[in-house]
């Protein structure tokens, strides 16, 4: 039996969104966030909601941490390209930032919010494998505020661009993509190591494999939704545009090589 993947997002909230694993999600942020000493980290953990968004098409199943100095972490991971991740991931981090703020608390008292994005694809054309995004005022690239920050972490890329495993983030992109068992096993990282038992547990677990697989279904139903709702409203616009030219007299051919219809159609 093969093992699930982290990039299954059900998955990878069970390897890094339980409390008995505090010391592998502390491990994965410090390698992401290296500049940062990092002493405690604290799940943040909502069950029902958890629960409630397994089969919930598109819901965010997300990773929610507080470091030691109340730094707010939201970490998401994503497989399918739905072409608006950076408008997503404003808004979602807009919203981490807004609830950190306790109601009666000077806004100039906001605790930072990160915000990582580990996606299954290229959010950005050019640029590393790991980029980061600020808020930065025009006037010479001066910092605006360093309490808002996101983070895009894009496996794609990195299986493209990292063809020597050197870092400790490398290190745990190496496990997150789990193509290759080889590589993992010689990976020096006890968290790496520990992280590599829990994933063969839960892969063990039935009630584990038929919820990651319930996810799956889920979302892969609402990505065939979205397509066909795409595809219904191009062959609506299709029609729209084929009536309007009959109506100026355009010749049949004519229409039928601008929009595809068949004669009949």
């Amino acid at each position: 039996m093969s093992n699930l993947k982290p990039t299954n997002d059900f998955v990878f909230k069970k390897l890094f969104g339980e409390e008995k694993n505090v010391d592998i999600l502390k491990d994965l942020i410090q390698s992401i966030l290296p500049e940062l000493k990092i002493a405690k980290v604290v799940v943040n953990k909502d069950v029902s909601l958890e629960r409630k968004l397994i089969t919930d098409k598109l819901g965010i199943l997300d990773v929610m941490a507080t470091l030691n100095d109340n730094t707010k972490i939201n970490i998401e991971m994503q497989v399918e390209d739905l072409h608006n991740t950076v408008e997503r991931s404003i808004f979602y981090q807009s919203g981490v930032y807004h609830e950190s703020l306790a109601k009666g608390v000077s806004y100039i008292n906001a605790v930072k919010t990160i915000g990582i994005w580990i996606t299954n694809y290229d959010v950005f054309k050019e640029g590393p494998f790991h980029e980061i995004a600020r808020l930065k005022r025009d006037y010479e690239n001066i910092i605006l505020t360093d309490k808002y920050e996101l983070h895009y972490i894009q496996l794609s890329k990195f299986k493209k661009k990292c063809k020597r495993i050197s870092t400790k983030l490398e290190q745990w992109l190496l496990f997150i993509i789990n193509e290759n068992m080889e590589e993992i096993n010689m990976v020096d990282n006890k968290y790496v190591k520990k992280a590599e038992k829990e994933l063969e547990y839960l892969s063990g677990d039935e009630e584990t494999r038929r919820l990651a697989e319930l996810r799956e279904k889920a979302i892969r139903d609402e990505l065939a939704a979205i397509a066909q709702a795409r595809d219904e409203g191009k062959s609506e616009g299709i029609s729209k545009v084929a009536r309007k030219m009959l109506e100026k007299k355009m010749d049949i051919a004519l229409i039928m090589e601008i929009t595809g219809l068949t004669k009949a159609e």
